[in-house]
This record gives structure tokens, sequence and C-alpha cells, in this order.
């Protein structure tokens, strides 16, 4: 009897146990749309030889438009003396088909575990976000909507790197952050007939440069006013040595009212193994959103790139995109959303042989303007909920 029941007594204070010294959050969110898209060709590649072919219109069930879906796991402990233990898990997944996202990853968004500092900031290693993408985050003025904005060409598709150390400190109203990774484990094709396939799985022995990243960045926010600074590195594989691609960007945002207006320039130049220019493009966004009720949000942004030399042509046509949301919250937890784009000079989300068609890959859901096409129109309805 005494055995019984000190094993009964085990059972019972097991949960309570696990409960006081348990600090995990599991999170996530659910975004799913239907979509409409014209003038849509085939990604570009060798098979097909680099022709996109002729231009289709789609119907089709997309997985993430206003935010990717994902489900992750988020915790923290306390050290004492100001100091917790963190970590992140977080998976991208396709809500439509139940398949993982980023190249099959199980933790493909963010996947890392690091020491903070009440007072001197948090230092993580795994793979995260680029110290640039994390401080444009407020700035953006569609907040990284996974179906239009143009993210890979504002950031770059390096916008998440394996095999990353970062630095994060919030110092009162400003935030500084800087990164290093040893290998951003990223890899592009060749997707046009002049283009060259990018990148790789880094961490090559004797070649320490090869696909290694850094960057670092600033933000400012008090009371309406935010301003953000940021500078971002990669060295992708090219042929036998490796690339040197970089990009600098400056932004701004004001609040007042039910308001909030921003918008920024990101400075480009991409060169090869041997120093050669690639690309060099000046893209710039603005845009706005508005809270119409406490329910019904709107948002508008323009996005525009003026292209000084692409693959060695210096008269190529600048792409440019208008983008609308309307965002209307059923709950605290779901909304429903109608979403619409019309790109100029490149497909939706500025997607071309400029970007590796980054964003048409990731998504398994071809934005390539078809052969004879110069537009493209999106238009999609769809449904969020975040647990």
């Amino acid at each position: 009897m005494p055995l019984k029941k000190a094993a009964l007594a085990a059972l019972i204070a097991c949960p309570a146990l696990a409960s006081a010294q348990s600090s995990v959050t599991l999170y996530g969110v659910a975004d799913i749309n239907v979509e409409f898209a014209n003038h849509v060709g085939a990604i570009p590649s060798a098979a097909n030889g680099f022709n996109p072919g002729t231009s289709n219109s789609v119907y089709r069930m997309d997985s993430g438009g206003l935010s990717g879906s994902r489900w992750g796991l988020r915790g923290t402990e306390d050290l004492g003396n100001g100091l917790k233990g963190v970590f992140v898990l977080e998976s991208g997944f396709n809500l439509d088909t139940g398949t993982s996202q980023q190249g099959g990853r199980l933790f493909g968004r963010q996947a890392y575990v690091g020491v903070q500092s009440a007072t001197l900031g948090q230092i993580s290693l795994g793979r995260q976000y680029t110290s640039m993408f994390e401080a444009l985050a407020n700035f953006a003025p569609a907040a990284y909507a996974t179906q239009y904005e143009p993210v890979v060409l504002q950031s770059g598709a390096n916008f998440r790197e394996d095999n990353t150390v970062k630095y994060t400190g919030q110092f009162g109203p400003v935030t500084a952050l800087a990164h290093f990774s040893f290998g951003t484990g990223l890899a592009l094709p060749q997707t046009g007939a002049s283009a060259i396939a990018v990148g790789g799985n880094g961490e090559v022995p004797g070649a320490f440069r090869r696909d290694s990243a850094y960057g670092a960045a600033a933000t400012y926010m008090a009371g309406p006013l935010g301003i953000a600074l940021g500078y971002d590195q990669w060295n992708p594989t090219i042929g036998t040595g490796s690339g040197t691609f970089r990009k600098a960007a400056v932004a701004a945002s004001y609040t007042f009212g039910p308001a909030k207006v921003m918008g920024g320039y990101r400075w480009g130049q991409n060169k090869n193994a041997a120093g050669a220019g690639i690309a060099r493009d000046d893209f710039y966004w603005v845009g706005a959103n508005y809270q119409v009720t406490p329910a019904l949000g709107l948002t508008l942004e323009y996005d525009y790139d003026k292209v000084h030399n692409l693959y060695g042509s210096t008269q190529v046509a600048n792409p440019w995109q208008v983008a609308l949301v309307a965002d209307y919250n059923l709950s605290k937890r779901t909304d429903v959303y109608l979403s619409a784009a019309y790109a100029r000079n490149a497909g939706l989300t500025l997607d071309s042989v400029a970007t590796a068609y980054a964003t048409s890959l990731s998504l398994g859901n071809s934005y390539a303007l078809a052969s004879g096409q110069n537009s493209m129109v999106g238009v999609a309805v769809g449904v969020r909920h975040k647990f």
C-alpha cells in the first residue's frame, strides 16, 4: 500500500511540476485563399529552354495570403541574475496540401536557441531572419504579406539564413541587430539564358567565405515616428568561387490617428566571383495603413524598382506594382481579407529573373510572366486564423 500511494502521489504531482517549470508556448497561423491571376507562365528553367511559354489565367487555392501558414514553439527559462534561456522552433506549411515549406525543412521559418540578458541583449544561434529583414518589418505597408508584397526584391532571397549567430539589443526606443551566417543554405537555380545559378549549402572546408553572410541594422521607434537603417551582404557560391551581393536600406514611418504612412529606399549591387557586375538597382516603396473601423483595416502600397544593370543589360524595363488589402476581423483571432495587385514589367511580387523567381519557387505557384506579356493582375479572397 505505501508503494501504491507513493506512485499515485508522483503521478498527481507530475503535471503540476511540469506546469511550474514549463515556459513553452504553442502558436501558429492558418491562412488560405482562392486566387485569380492572369498572364501567368511557367518558371523559366533549363528544362523549358528558359521560355515561360504561353499566357494563362489561373484559378487556384493558395496557402498564405497575408501570413505564411505556420506552427511553432517558443520558450524561455529564467536562469537568474537577469538571464534567460530562449528558443524558437517555427515550421512553415502549405495549408492547401499539408506539405512543408522552406525546402521541406521541419522548422524552416526559424530554429534557434540562445541566451537573453535583461540589460545587454540576446545572442541566438540557428536558422534566423537577417538583421535588415527584421528591422524593415514595421516599415513594410502590407506587413510582409506572403502573396503580393515584394519581400525578396526588397531584402533578398536570403532573408532567412542557416547557421547564423545573431545579436539583438533593446535600448529604450532603439533596437540594434547584427548577424553572421557560416552558410546560408540557400541555392537558386539558373532562370534565364544569361542568368546564373547562385548559392549552395555553405560551410565548405577550405572555403570559409563561400555562402557566408552578415549584416547589421538599427531601428528607432518613439511615439508616432519610426526610423530604420540596415545593411546586408551575402557571398553566394557562383561556379567554384563566391560572389558578393550587397543591399542597404533606410525607411521611416509616421502614425497619426487611425492612419500610418511609411516608405523606404533600398540600394542593391550584385557582383560575380570575379568582381564583375551582375545587377545594380534602386528599390523604392511607399504605402499606408488606415483603420476604418475597429474591425476593418485597409492597406495601400506602391513599389518601384529602378534597374541600372541586369546581367549586362542597361535597357531593362523598370518593374513596379500597386497592391491593396482589405482585412476584416471577425474576432481577435479570425479575419477575412481581399488582396489585389497589379504588376508591370514583372510578375506579381515583382518576381522575375532579377529575383531568380525565388518567390514563385518558394510558394510553388508561378508568378512568372508569360512570353510576350508585360503585366499581371492578381485577386485573392481568403481567411486567416491565429492561434
